[in-house]
């Protein structure tokens, strides 16, 4: 199961987050939280990871 990590506003900031999340090891999905046919860059973005790995994200945004 895919848990929420974080809700971020445009594709560009979503992709950073996604980035840094696959740097750690952690595989990540993004998906428009709107159900548009056809979202726009910047449009809201959900930012998910496995529901086993949020400890990791978790550690690593106290790192921040």
């Amino acid at each position: 199961m895919w848990v929420e990590i974080k809700k971020v506003e445009g594709f560009k900031e979503a992709e950073k987050w996604k980035n840094l999340f696959e740097d750690e090891g952690v595989p990540t999905r993004i998906l428009p939280a709107s159900n548009e046919a056809a979202p726009r860059k910047s449009d809201t973005y959900l930012v998910l990871v496995p529901g086993d790995k949020e400890h990791i994200i978790e550690e690593v945004l106290r790192k921040l």
